[in-house]
């Protein structure tokens, strides 16, 4: 890019800035970077800039790019959640897509301020980041690359499994303290609480540890893990911590997109372009909205139709699907209410779980042609065919795959099974079986963090099972 060009696009920041405000946006003040398509792909894979070095995301970043290279997708931005707001800008893009991109960018700041589900999030995780690389790096030279990336293999197999409640909800413990008001943990702390007469349990009672099923995996293992270094304590933390820092935007990612997408149409309509820009502004806005294919959704497709469609009913307008009827589902239509109100409440309120279970309507489900489907036999051959297009078991589907981040809910049940320190752990089964290639995977990984045998209850083919792994081998049997 020229001299020339950057200011061009400077002025445009400028100008979309004050539209976005006379719109009645509250982005973070937000700092722009143009750069080659290498760099924007990095960041992709990352989700960080100067994140810790691993080999997933070197996986990530080639099928990003091989995909852009053969022009089967691209991306025309970064933004993260930060403030002020750092946002990348694809060097490739005309001075009319990076208008379109501008504004898309100060829509996502605009919903990171606004959503209450960003409200926890460390605005300063960038350079959070950058010290867990650099604390990362010190310990593969202190106990070899290896052997760091052996234990960030097993920690990174089990990323999701937090509790992704702790951060709106005060600690559990009497004391009432945060994780930072704690005291440091040792590889010894937890040894010396099993031993320690205080936390006995009262005689004849049943001691349980921990006393209530804790849903937050990593959080646990990290405070109570018998053998661990604390090297290895401080890789459970850094991997916890970031991924807090990723839950709202993973709990709002259809929001997020409809949000911007929503508000960059509004503001570039609003802008003086040229007949020829006009034209490619829609054809970039189309492209972007397109509804995917029929095996997944779009986002930023189902996002901003869902938008559109709570503005138009609370303005009481026809749906232009149904030009016969104004339509009166679950929420009552209500003549001259203010739509634009109405969408800054949702964004500010929701997620995509009562999102999409309050407000996408029958009308949108067979607008958006979405159903569920389930791989079965047809003439000889296994195939993905349609198993239900009613509009509720749609919706309610769609949603359930949202629940718990889309992982299955996993809770430890008994951290002294046996009287062994044995880790038994349970499968709150809902209707899904787990892989057990997948699963026999990631309980190995538990057990080198652990140390001990791990005990994993579930269902598989309808019935009871326990899946073990023993430190040798991995064994199915009853419960």
């Amino acid at each position: 890019m020229n001299s020339s060009d950057r200011k061009e696009l400077e002025r445009w920041i400028e100008i979309i800035w004050e539209k976005a405000h006379e719109m009645g946006l509250e982005p973070y003040p937000t700092h722009f970077e143009v750069a080659p398509d290498h760099v924007i792909y990095e960041l992709g894979a990352y989700g960080l800039p100067a994140r810790f070095s691993h080999w997933t995301f070197g996986r990530d970043y080639h099928r990003q790019k091989t995909s852009y290279e053969y022009g089967m997708s691209k991306i025309y931005e970064i933004v993260f959640n930060t403030d002020p707001t750092q946002a990348f800008l694809f060097d490739d893009n005309s001075m009319l897509a990076h208008k379109l991109v501008i504004a898309h960018v100060y829509g996502h700041s605009d919903f990171f301020r606004r959503n209450n589900y960003f409200g926890h999030t460390d605005r300063s995780m960038v350079e959070k980041a950058r010290l867990h690389a650099e604390r990362l790096r010190g310990y593969e030279v202190e106990h070899g690359q290896e052997e760091v990336e052996r234990f960030l293999d097993a920690v990174l197999s089990i990323e999701e499994h937090f509790d992704p409640v702790s951060p709106t909800i005060k600690p559990r413990d009497e004391s009432a303290k945060s994780d930072e008001d704690q005291e440091p943990t040792t590889p010894y702390d937890d040894l010396w609480t099993l031993s320690d007469p205080a936390f006995a349990p009262a005689s004849g009672a049943e001691f349980r540890f921990p006393i209530e099923p804790e849903k937050d995996l990593l959080l646990f293992l990290r405070d109570h893990a018998a053998g661990l270094d604390d090297w290895q304590r401080d890789v459970l933390q850094i991997v916890r911590e970031e991924m807090l820092y990723f839950l709202p935007q993973m709990r709002t990612k259809i929001m997020n997109e409809g949000w911007a997408s929503f508000w960059h149409e509004r503001i570039l309509t609003d802008l003086d372009l040229t007949p020829e820009e006009h034209w490619e502004f829609r054809r970039l806005h189309s492209s972007v909205l397109s509804p995917g294919s029929k095996m997944s959704i779009n986002p930023y497709y189902v996002g901003y139709q869902v938008l559109h469609d709570i503005r138009r009913r609370w303005d009481g307008e026809d749906d232009p699907e149904l030009p016969e009827t104004n339509w009166q589902g679950d929420m009552v239509v209500r003549e001259g209410a203010a739509g634009m109100s109405k969408l800054f409440e949702v964004a500010e309120g929701e997620c995509d779980v009562s999102f999409l279970r309050k407000y996408l309507t029958e009308s949108l489900v067979h607008k958006l042609d979405l159903y569920t489907y389930k791989m079965q036999e047809k003439n000889g051959d296994l195939a993905w065919v349609v198993q239900d297009t009613e509009w509720r078991n749609v919706r309610d589907a769609l949603v359930s795959g949202m629940t718990n981040l889309g992982a299955p809910v996993i809770r430890v049940e008994d951290g002294d099974f046996r009287h062994r320190r044995e880790l038994y752990l349970k499968h709150y089964h809902e209707g899904l079986d787990l892989d057990l290639d997948y699963t026999s995977r990631t309980l190995r990984h538990i057990h080198l963090i652990w140390g001990s045998p791990v005990h994993l209850e579930t269902m598989q083919d309808g019935a009871p099972a326990l899946l073990t792994f023993d430190g040798d081998a991995f064994t199915q049997g009853e419960p």
